[in-house]
């Protein structure tokens, strides 16, 4: 009988140190909503007995690149994003379902990168504007923005680094609904700074995501996508084929992100690292425990 308990506890303690030899490297973009997601995989992970290396604060091309290059194991993704900037398609799927499914095979075909889950959010590109701003010149849609500027051209826009060059971006965006906008009026910014830079007056429009709790805390106005320009953008965890055949528990482990958060929860929780109410890796792991998910 003993035998056969310290037997068990030696495959145990074998199981223990076997998942945990490899470090699982992690990574997350750098804006509030990557922070925390990426902060709940590395919980959940680490939680369930994985080492983990975490790289935070990365941008879009890099942290790709990383990706396919073998730097990193996995982060979130979103599927807009890949299907326009890395996959380098021009149709816009306006099915969820349907362009998770053209992602994954596609990725996974041609770079080895393994796509789980969508998690339950659309965090797309918008333009914003004070709320006041828009009651008092009528803007409810991207299109009545396109017919403001071509009257005057005065306005000011603040996007982000990645949103300014890639070919699915600003640019792209204004010849869809026909704004006449000269480079000189566009200013390249970090997208956090761009909400506060509306707030000051410093620009005029702000480029924004649409989960951002931001909005709230500067009672900012989304533009209608009328014409249906951006993507769908659902977050999900996209894994190298490698360490997903190699771990394949891993799916499993992280499958709490696609069942418990939602554009409301989302919002709020980046809502309250915006206003400083706490770090994100404070926030992630809060939730998570307040879930019972981690000790």
């Amino acid at each position: 009988m003993k035998k056969t308990i310290i037997t068990t506890i030696l495959i145990a303690l074998f199981s223990l140190t076997t998942i945990s030899a490899e470090k699982i490297r992690v990574a997350s973009k750098s804006f509030t909503e990557g922070y925390i997601l990426g902060s709940m995989v590395v919980e959940l992970l680490e939680n369930a007995g994985y080492q983990v290396d975490y790289k935070d604060g990365m941008s879009s091309f890099i942290i790709r690149s990383a990706l396919v290059n073998d730097q990193i194991d996995l982060y979130v993704e979103y599927t807009g994003t890949a299907w326009m900037a890395y996959l380098k398609q021009q149709d816009i799927i306006d099915d969820p379902v349907l362009l998770l499914e053209k992602v994954r095979e596609k990725d996974l075909l041609e770079n080895g990168i393994v796509w789980y889950d969508a998690i339950d959010f659309n965090n797309t590109y918008g333009l914003a504007i004070k709320a006041e701003f828009a009651r008092e010149n009528n803007l409810e849609t991207l299109s009545d923005l396109a017919d403001y500027i071509n009257q005057s051209n005065k306005l000011i826009f603040g996007v982000n680094f990645d949103f300014f060059e890639r070919p699915d971006g600003f640019f792209a965006m204004a010849e869809h609904y026909g704004m006449v906008i000269s480079k000189k009026n566009v200013k390249t910014m970090e997208i956090g700074v761009t909400y506060e830079a509306l707030s000051r007056g410093n620009i005029d429009v702000a480029m924004v995501f649409s989960t951002d709790g931001k909005l709230d805390k500067y009672n900012l106005k989304v533009l209608q996508d009328n014409k249906t320009f951006f993507p769908i953008y659902n977050p999900a965890v996209c894994v190298r084929e490698e360490i997903h055949n190699k771990y394949p528990d891993i799916q499993e482990i992280l499958r709490p992100l696609n069942k418990y958060l939602n554009p409301q929860i989302i919002r709020r929780l980046n809502f309250l690292v915006d206003i400083g109410e706490a770090e994100p890796e404070n926030i992630a792991r809060d939730y998570l425990k307040t879930l019972g998910l981690i000790h």
